[in-house]
């Protein structure tokens, strides 16, 4: 019953924290995220209760969204509903493990719970609601489409992944189209393989209509 009624106050929080978020952040995506991780849990394992709450707490200290970067809002919420210290560091310790940060970063997991989580947030970055998503963000930072002249670039550190500032065209290359071969679990692969092929679809018929090629 503790559980279900965390999980219930956890929701009504996030839900505040996002309600107005126009980044492709906002609450339908935590919300898409919990679902694909219980989704991928029921058949991969892990313990439900903390795959949801890293789920549902992964974005509220995410650093693309937060200004102070000294606050922790995920841990100041848990020890407010109580969640035992145990707990409590298995789900920071997911939410620390879910962002990808850089082509060449390792973004390693250390639990089959983190694995779940950030498998099922890669997922959502990818295919057609990755694409609106990516557009979405790229709007709100006043990034431009595509600029031809500015190349992708693999980033080698989280720094230089982190202050990129290029088209939003180039973060499929240097994020989304790297994603199927960074998953964890065989469910996640296997709902991967549909959303890869459908931004690699999206990507050709771009640069067509830009060379208008397809007229």
């Amino acid at each position: 019953m503790f559980e279900t009624e965390a999980i219930k106050q956890t929701e009504k929080f996030v839900q505040n924290l996002f309600e107005k978020d126009s980044s492709g952040h906002d609450w339908w995506h935590i919300n898409r995220v919990r679902n694909l991780s219980i989704k991928i849990s029921e058949k991969e394992g892990g313990n439900r209760f903390i795959v949801e709450m890293a789920a549902l707490l992964h974005d509220v200290d995410d650093w693309k969204l937060v200004q102070n970067q000294e606050s922790n809002k995920a841990r100041d919420w848990l020890k407010k509903l109580k969640i035992n210290v145990k707990d409590t560091q298995l789900i920071l310790e997911i939410i620390e493990q879910v962002s990808f940060k850089g082509a060449s970063v390792e973004t390693r997991v250390t639990t089959i719970e983190a694995a779940i989580v950030q498998d099922a947030d890669r997922l959502d970055a990818i295919g057609a609601i990755g694409i609106a998503r990516t557009f979405a963000y790229g709007g709100n930072k006043n990034r431009p489409i595509y600029l031809p002249e500015v190349k992708p670039e693999l980033h080698k550190t989280f720094e230089s992944y982190k202050n990129g500032k290029a088209p939003t065209i180039n973060h499929f290359y240097e994020k989304l189209l790297l994603l199927k071969n960074r998953l964890n679990t065989a469910t996640a692969i296997e709902i991967a393989k549909k959303r890869h092929k459908f931004m690699e679809q999206f990507l050709e018929q771009f640069f067509n209509e830009w060379k208008n090629s397809d007229a």
